[in-house]
C-alpha cells in the first residue's frame, strides 16, 4: 500500500463531515498537491483508497469521474490500467495564480457566520404567507435551473432566506457575501453530484425555516456551506497556503 501512496498510508485523512463528495474531492485534490499522489503515478485500487478516506466506492468512483472531466486524473486501459494522476495539471494544481488563499478563507469563514444565522432567524420569525410562498419559489427556482443558470439562482435562494429573516442589514451582508463566493465559483468546474447534493440541502434548510425549527436551519446551512468550503479549498487552495482548513470552515 505505501509503495502505491508513494507515501505511509497514516498521512491520508479520512472525510469527516456529512459533505462526502465534495470532502472527497477536496481529499484527492489536496494530496495530489502535497505529491502524496505524484503527476503521472498511478493512484491506489478503488477499495484500498475508499477505505483511506471512509468513503463508500461509490462516493470515490463519482468524485474520481468528476476530477476526470477536469482534467485531474485519466483512467488508461490496459496490463497497467488505473486511475492516474495527469500530467496536463502540472501546472493548475496550486489554484488560480491571481488568487490569493487568504480571500478564500475571508470569504468562507465571513459566510459561515453569516448564513446559518441568517437561517435561524428566518426560521424564528413569524412568516407570512407571502414570505413563506417566497422562500418556496426561490427554492423552485434553484432546483429547476439548468446548469448555466444555477449559481445565480442558488445565489437569489440565500439571498431570499435573509430577506425573511427581518434584517436589511443582514441582507446586504449575504448578498455581497454571495457575490464573492459566486465569484469563487466561477474558478471551478461546475460538479453535477454537488448540484444534486446542493438541492437536497436546500429542501432541508427550507424545511427546517417553514416549521419553526431555527436550531436544525442553523445545523442544516452549516452543512451545506461546508461542502462548498470543500470544493473551492481543494480546487484553488494548496495546503500549505491555507491558515483556515477547509474541514474547519462550514
Amino acid at each position: 500500500m505505501e509503495e502505491a501512496l508513494g507515501a505511509p498510508a497514516r498521512l491520508i485523512r479520512p472525510v469527516r463531515h456529512g459533505n462526502a463528495f465534495e470532502e472527497t474531492i477536496e481529499r484527492l485534490l489536496q494530496h495530489i498537491k502535497l505529491g502524496l499522489f505524484g503527476v503521472g503515478e498511478k493512484l491506489p485500487a478503488e477499495r484500498e483508497l475508499s477505505e483511506l478516506l471512509g468513503v463508500s466506492r461509490a462516493t470515490l468512483r463519482d468524485a474520481l469521474a468528476e476530477l476526470q472531466k477536469a482534467g485531474y486524473v485519466e483512467v488508461r486501459r490496459g496490463r497497467s490500467g488505473g486511475t492516474y494522476v495527469s500530467e496536463r495539471r502540472v501546472g493548475g494544481l496550486g489554484g488560480s495564480a491571481d488568487l490569493d488563499p487568504a480571500e478564500v478563507n475571508d470569504v468562507l469563514t465571513f459566510r459561515a457566520v453569516l448564513e446559518p444565522a441568517a437561517a435561524s432567524l428566518a426560521a424564528k420569525a413569524a412568516l407570512s404567507p407571502r414570505q413563506r410562498r417566497h422562500l418556496l419559489d426561490a427554492l423552485a427556482d434553484v432546483a429547476a435551473a439548468p446548469v448555466e443558470l444555477y449559481r445565480p439562482k442558488d445565489a437569489r435562494f440565500h439571498v431570499a432566506i435573509a430577506e425573511v429573516s427581518g434584517s436589511p442589514s443582514l441582507v446586504a451582508a449575504v448578498a455581497d457575501t454571495r457575490a464573492r463566493v459566486s465569484d469563487l465559483l466561477d474558478r471551478i468546474p461546475f460538479l453535477e453530484p454537488n448540484l444534486e447534493h446542493s438541492n437536497r440541502q436546500h429542501q432541508e434548510i427550507i424545511d427546517a425555516i417553514l416549521r419553526g425549527d431555527a436550531d436544525e436551519a442553523y445545523r442544516a446551512t452549516q452543512d451545506h456551506l461546508q461542502g462548498t468550503a470543500s470544493l473551492l479549498h481543494g480546487f484553488l487552495v494548496s495546503p500549505e497556503s491555507s491558515s483556515v482548513a477547509a474541514s474547519d470552515v462550514p
